[in-house]
């Protein structure tokens, strides 16, 4: 009977004050309960938390994960630090993590696949929530299993080497 997380999927033409009134006039009508981003990066984020009830942001969709790493110069620690999620689509990179070499040795250590191992390690982020692929129940499984997942010191000082954070800011990547 209503949206429970309605997302404006990226920054448009129309003034963000205006769609941010809207989204509240949907919530006022029980329409939505909860609205947010996607592909916001820091700046615009700081201007939408600006507006009138743009605190109400619940979260950021953007694309994040081990090969895609750029979020966490400086959009990740922002959004922490003000509550406000991150939804990381694509955390396995469209499959081409799932079948990534340098996954193999943490994967074989936990008893897992790959593509369990970049999902365990975008669901062990502060702050952030996957929302991997799932079109067979199969994957629904696999997916479940990587909360399984426990992440070690080593596991990730090795995902670090094979994927390094960032050392600079980037723009916000897309698909």
């Amino acid at each position: 009977d209503r949206i429970d997380l309605y997302l404006l999927h990226w920054p448009g033409s129309v003034p963000l004050s205006e769609t941010i009134e809207a989204f509240e006039a949907l919530k006022a009508a029980g329409k939505i309960r909860h609205w947010g981003v996607s592909n916001f990066d820091t700046d615009e984020m700081e201007e939408l938390v600006g507006l009138p009830s743009g605190a109400n942001v619940q979260t950021n969709q953007v694309l994040y994960n081990l090969s895609r790493r750029g979020p966490e110069f400086d959009l990740a620690p922002w959004s922490l630090e003000r509550g406000i999620p991150l939804m990381a689509y694509s955390p396995v990179e469209q499959g081409a993590l799932a079948r990534n070499a340098r996954l193999d040795a943490v994967a074989a250590r936990h008893n897992a696949t790959a593509a369990q191992v970049a999902l365990a390690w975008v669901m062990a982020q502060k702050g952030v929530v996957a929302i991997p692929k799932a079109s067979r129940q199969e994957h629904v499984r696999q997916n479940a299993a990587a909360l399984d997942i426990v992440l070690t010191a080593e596991d990730l000082a090795e995902l670090d080497r094979a994927f390094p954070p960032p050392t600079r800011k980037r723009g916000l990547e897309m698909i």
